[in-house]
């Protein structure tokens, strides 16, 4: 009895577990959402004005300050960056996409 009961608490506590990582899966998504609205008015703002969808000084700063904050935060810094770069990434491509619809800067500058 003691060992089913341990074994109902171990599942209920699993279940507590996965209902906040849902949760934060699902501010996470919002907040990536967000976040891309931004950056596409960004990529607008950039291919409006003539500039290069890339700015590679302010990725690299960005990367910096996110492996300070990832570091601080207890997580693991290259995962962090990793996590960062692939955004970057989809960035950049959204606001290539964005620059050659409206015939555009290059990724280059």
């Amino acid at each position: 009895m003691n060992e089913e009961h341990d074994i109902a608490e171990a599942k209920k506590t699993l279940a507590d577990y996965r209902a906040s990582i849902d949760n934060i899966d699902a501010a996470l998504i919002h907040m990536l959402a967000e976040r891309f609205r931004c950056t596409k008015a960004v990529g607008v703002l950039k291919a409006t004005h003539g500039l290069p969808p890339a700015d590679p000084a302010r990725e690299s700063q960005q990367i910096e300050r996110l492996r300070r904050l990832a570091n601080d935060a207890h997580l693991d810094p290259d995962f962090a960056e990793k996590f960062l770069n692939f955004v970057i990434r989809e960035v950049i491509r959204h606001h290539e996409n964005i620059a050659a619809a409206n015939g555009g800067a290059s990724r280059s500058g």
